[in-house]
């Protein structure tokens, strides 16, 4: 720790397979600490299914590659390295950081973390009345009938800390909350209480934006002609300070944007109400205030915590059988007659879609009438097949796909050739008590110290805001243009759910919006999630509201058969739905629709 206010936290990665360089890119401005997410949902299944292959993998291989870049520059800085690049084998990621640092000439002091993995553990927790019930169904888990393969706890940021104590200069991490890459950090450089909620929750908020690298600079903006600078973008940095407050930023001569719409958009990114549970800490993400402090500059200010709930999140992965995918290209006139005519003439082919245990059959629509180009005058049948017997969904239901070519409808070809089948996931998410959770940082020194849970109270989901005018009076001239000229919005996935943050850039906008935006009129934007229920919830703060619309990619990411499996795309159709807006909200080019 050094006496400056604010450490300078600097995330490299987003996910798994993220920018290779950008791990060194962070170290050519002035760091504290270097983070990275790793860890996504589906990864710890693919984790699971490399270490399957070989016992000694279950991390992500690629922090191995981008440390060898910059670890003799980070021992030389001063620099510490947090990353949840541990994933299922932590203990073996900081044996080959440890092997790879003595190749370079290097003394390290590596750290790793330990306490998330539950898989082995969950019979007899059942045997005692803990049920793991799923969080967005409700059904306990002795119910899903599919084999576990991975069950891991999110720890939060205290084994960080005290790893960060006696001097770790790397801290491997398994899966630990995201945010905890850089609560854990910022406790330790400013030396705080585990009773410090504000201070905590004000470094949950700040590593929630950096968690996603380059989603808090500009990346995957909706409002493209705000980024000038179309470089690819800078990571981001968050610079906490003692108090949680905390400024987003990102080095100097880098692409991209910081911006209260940048950062906004990554908060809103994959949270469900308000209440942000963490370990540590529960947020309260409508208490704070995003401002502009300067060029590529943003503070958070203003954060609220409180006590943690008494229980921990443990992200689940079942084996749930295999799947196949085929898509059939369908051309010019008679689009849904020929669809209708191959899918009867594949199932005829496969004993009928019962044969399967699911058969998703999507008519995507592409083409235009009149098209100038053939592309454009094609449509797409896309056809998946699910069951727990591998040999029906490979080669047989593909290979009777192809058999369509020369009999099926006019003009008939496939987008692939055919494949085999593959095997998918399910994801379970679900709650135990923390005393259930042992939480376990091995030192630098061999030692190993075990980590106690922050005392947790009860806490109770919020209902979801009500439908109620805000009474802001406008003129009665409409203009229909697409939702997204008043408001950018941000999608992604949670679990089986998605959830769309909106945002708008003035108080006007927003009380349009409030009013507008009701759970009835998203449903009728969104004619997908008509029968499903929708969760509606307020941050006037950022202006902004979150909706959450349950199993709309369930059962899962691995496993959901909707195109757009994540949900990243989701926002951005919402954007370009028609709408009628107060003419008095539109700037110019906002009447071009």
């Amino acid at each position: 720790m050094t006496g400056r206010p604010a450490v300078r936290i600097a995330n490299c990665s987003g996910f798994y397979g993220d920018r290779m360089a950008a791990a060194r890119e962070m170290l050519a401005g002035p760091i504290d600490v270097l983070t990275g997410d790793y860890l996504a949902e589906l990864t710890m299944l693919i984790l699971w299914k490399a270490r399957l292959k070989d016992p000694q993998l279950g991390y992500a291989r690629t922090f191995l590659r981008q440390m060898e870049d910059v670890l003799g520059t980070c021992l030389e800085r001063g620099v510490k390295i947090v990353a949840n690049a541990g994933g299922l084998n932590p203990a073996g990621l900081a044996a080959k950081l440890d092997e790879l640092a003595g190749r370079l000439g290097l003394e390290a002091r590596i750290a790793y973390i330990t306490g998330d993995d539950l898989v082995d553990r969950l019979p007899d927790m059942q045997e005692r009345g803990i049920e793991l019930a799923n969080l967005d169904t409700g059904v306990p888990l002795a119910k899903a009938g599919l084999p576990v393969v991975t069950a891991n706890a999110y720890l939060g940021g205290w084994g960080i800390a005290a790893a960060l104590d006696v001097g770790a200069d790397i801290v491997v991490c398994p899966r630990v909350t995201d945010a905890s890459l850089a609560v854990g950090p910022a406790a330790w450089w400013h030396g705080w209480r585990r009773d410090d909620w504000d201070e905590l929750a004000g470094a949950v908020l700040a590593g929630h934006v950096i968690e996603c690298g380059p989603q808090a600079t500009g990346g995957n903006y909706s409002f493209l002609d705000e980024i000038t600078d179309r470089r690819y973008p800078g990571f981001p940095i968050a610079e906490i300070a003692a108090d949680g407050s905390s400024v987003i930023t990102k080095h100097d001569g880098t692409g991209g944007l910081v911006s209260v719409g940048t950062v906004t958009a990554q908060l809103l990114y994959e949270i469900a109400e308000p209440a942000y549970l963490n370990p540590d800490v529960i947020t309260h993400f409508d208490t704070v205030r995003v401002r502009q402090a300067g060029p590529d500059r943003v503070t958070l200010t203003g954060t609220k915590g409180s006590p943690p709930p008494g229980t921990v999140k443990v992200a689940l992965n079942m084996l749930g059988g295999y799947r196949n995918t085929m898509t059939m290209v369908i051309t010019g006139l008679d689009i849904e007659e020929k669809a209708d005519h191959a899918r009867q003439l594949l199932f005829d082919r496969l004993d009928g879609p019962d044969a399967f245990e699911e058969a998703d059959v999507r008519l995507l629509r592409f083409d235009r009438p009149d098209a100038p180009t053939n592309t454009e005058a094609t449509a797409h049948l896309r056809i998946t097949v699910k069951s727990q017997d591998e040999r029906a969904v490979g080669r047989a239901f593909s290979d009777a796909t192809l058999e369509l070519a020369l009999g099926g409808y006019a003009g008939f070809h496939l987008t692939t050739p055919p494949t085999g089948a593959s095997a998918f996931g399910i994801y379970w998410p679900a709650l135990v008590p923390s005393a259930e959770v042992t939480h376990t940082v091995h030192l630098p020194d061999g030692t190993a110290q075990d980590i106690p849970h922050t005392a947790g109270q009860d806490h109770k989901t919020a209902p979801p805001a009500a439908d109620q005018a805000a009474g802001e009076a406008f003129g009665p001239d409409r203009v229909a243009v697409p939702l997204g000229r008043l408001c950018g919005a941000r999608s992604g996935d949670k679990g089986g759910n998605a959830n769309v943050g909106f945002w708008t850039r003035d108080e006007r906008a927003y009380a349009w919006l409030r009013d507008e935006l009701t759970v009835q009129r998203f449903k009728e934007l969104l004619t997908e999630a008509a029968d499903l229920e929708v969760r509606r919830y307020e941050l006037p703060n950022v202006q902004a509201l979150n909706f959450v619309v349950i199993g709309l990619i369930a059962p899962g990411v691995a496993a959901t058969t909707r195109p757009d499996a994540q949900a990243k795309g989701l926002g951005e159709y919402l954007r370009s739905r028609v709408v009628a807006v107060p003419a008095e909200l539109l700037n110019p080019r906002a009447s071009d629709s």
